[in-house]
């Protein structure tokens, strides 16, 4: 709030154009900490075949960025995540122009169209990639940020969630995890980044999974001992041995990152959502948080 006891407004225009720019980019350009820990990968792996195919997905995004097209053909569905301040005037219309960037982006960029009008009853091409799957969260601040991230489907097939009994605690979080890795790496295209999410409801714990993707890799945990487990989930998906492309060698993941939350006293679910080597995502920030200006 500034001096004159004004809020500052977010724009649907403002939110839009961001995630228009952001699609543009997120589907040539793989994130720097992603390209840096493939790099750091490929340095250490001790596999011929696996360095040979880490150093081609290095070559692969060198291409895609040079040349302007996607990382991958499979140029995903977009999620989209909207943080804002609760000293932020946030008008109810501050998504309603994101379907038409997105539709505007992979029309442009000639993205591959991938979401069908329905599940179960109508599986057509909706021939744009709309809708993008959006959400709201309020936070303390007057900032805003937007979270963008092109997810394929071979990735978000490979996830899973699962209602644990509280008493099988942190270890009931690694069986599933590693469970989860043993099943359905393969087709996720690794080096992984896996996403966990513990806690909350049975609705939002696959949010807090996706939610841990957007942290880059090598960033603090929340916790010294969340960063603890990590790392313990991190060695024990490395040492399943499924290796880059699933060709084997001793990186099937490039980090694991676990989001916690509250839950019921007699629940504990868990979420796991694989991040494929393209990862493919942007946080960019509309008002810095904490500018009083």
């Amino acid at each position: 709030m500034g001096e004159t006891g004004e809020s500052r407004a977010l724009s649907a225009e403002l939110v839009a154009q961001t995630v228009y720019d952001a699609v543009v980019r997120c589907a040539v350009g793989l994130r720097e900490d992603v390209r840096a820990a493939i790099e750091r990968a490929a340095e250490g792996e001790h596999a011929p075949r696996a360095r040979a195919v880490l150093g081609q997905m290095i070559e692969n995004a060198q291409v895609a960025r040079e040349d302007g097209v996607p990382l991958c053909q499979d140029t995903g569905t977009v999620w989209v995540r909207l943080e804002a301040g609760w000293e932020l005037s946030v008008p109810g219309n501050a998504l309603s122009l994101v379907d038409d960037a997105v539709a505007r982006a992979y029309a442009d960029a000639r993205l591959r169209m991938s979401v069908v009008r329905d599940a179960v009853f109508d599986r057509s091409n909706t021939a744009d990639n709309t809708p993008a799957f959006c959400d709201v969260a309020l936070r303390p601040g007057c900032g805003a940020t937007v979270h963008v991230m092109l997810k394929g489907g071979g990735s978000d097939n490979a996830s899973r969630v699962v209602m644990l009994p509280p008493g099988e605690g942190a270890a009931g979080v690694r069986r599933v995890v590693l469970e989860c890795v043993r099943e359905k790496a393969a087709n996720a295209c690794p080096p992984l980044v896996i996403g966990v999410g513990a806690g909350s409801t049975f609705d939002k714990v696959g949010g807090l999974a996706k939610r841990a993707l957007l942290r880059p890799i090598g960033s603090p945990a929340a916790t010294p001992e969340t960063a603890a487990f990590e790392q313990k989930l991190l060695r024990a998906v490395n040492a399943t041995g499924i290796g880059p492309a699933a060709l084997g060698g001793q990186t099937t993941a490039l980090a694991v990152h676990l989001e916690t939350a509250p839950c019921h006293i007699a629940a504990l679910p868990v979420a796991v959502n694989m991040g494929c080597c393209a990862m493919r995502s942007a946080s960019i920030e509309l008002i810095p948080w904490g500018d009083e200006q």
